[in-house]
């Protein structure tokens, strides 16, 4: 029997808080290993742990996967969440790849200088509520599902999910003129697994503060 996934990076969110999105969504337990210093991450590229010499990585089934977009695919297919066929599969690649763009940013601000980060908050409240979100508001309504492809729980729900909360912390009421997102918030909210992961104590990771920056700067060279 295989193991549980071990997941490498920093104690903070990042590039991999999606990858534990989508395994806790998943069901599937997993271990982490923090990056905590800038040894810590030469071990792992000495080891020929990284790939590209980079992180997240994670130890799954005998592999050691690295580039997120690669270990999310992997996830999202080895746990029927990447639908029914190569269609509805598009269809997930497009709505995560917005919700990507949307959490980059979003994950991007708090490094930002004070002088650029007045304008680039300005700048994700407008694409959230006018490029992004307006996308799934109108897709869910017109595709009267409880789910944003087919009619099944997929990946492109995890990571919607993961984007609203996200953008309710830069601002508490983002979903107003949504009434179709709000429901979703809801509705995905409650199933069990992600009910769980969005519980105190879990491995979710909170906001990037001041301490937890520095450290990713110093490991990283930023």
């Amino acid at each position: 029997m295989a193991g549980k996934p071990k997941l490498h990076y920093t104690k903070g969110r990042g590039k991999m808080e999606s990858i534990r999105w989508l395994l806790a969504a998943a069901g599937v337990e997993f271990e982490e290993e923090f990056v905590e210093a800038k040894e810590d991450l030469e071990k792992l590229r000495k080891d020929g742990a990284l790939l590209f010499q980079q992180v997240p990585m994670v130890e799954i089934d005998g592999m050691k996967m690295v580039q997120t977009r690669a270990i999310l695919s992997y996830i999202a297919g080895k746990h029927n969440l990447y639908g029914q066929d190569l269609r509805e599969r598009a269809l997930i690649d497009m709505y995560v790849e917005g919700t990507t763009d949307l959490m980059g940013m979003i994950m991007a601000l708090p490094f930002q200088p004070p002088e650029a980060k007045e304008k680039n908050f300005a700048l994700i409240v407008e694409r959230a509520t006018a490029r992004y979100f307006p996308v799934y508001e109108k897709a869910l309504k017109d595709h009267g599902q409880q789910f944003l492809v087919g009619n099944q729980f997929s990946w492109a729900d995890v990571h919607l999910l993961e984007a609203i909360l996200m953008a309710e912390e830069c601002k508490p009421d983002i979903l107003s003129p949504f009434p179709q997102l709000q429901a979703f918030k809801g509705r995905i909210s409650n199933i069990p697994t992600i009910k769980k992961f969005l519980q105190p104590g879990s491995q979710r990771k909170p906001p990037a503060d001041d301490k937890f920056i520095a450290q990713v700067k110093k490991i990283f060279n930023m």
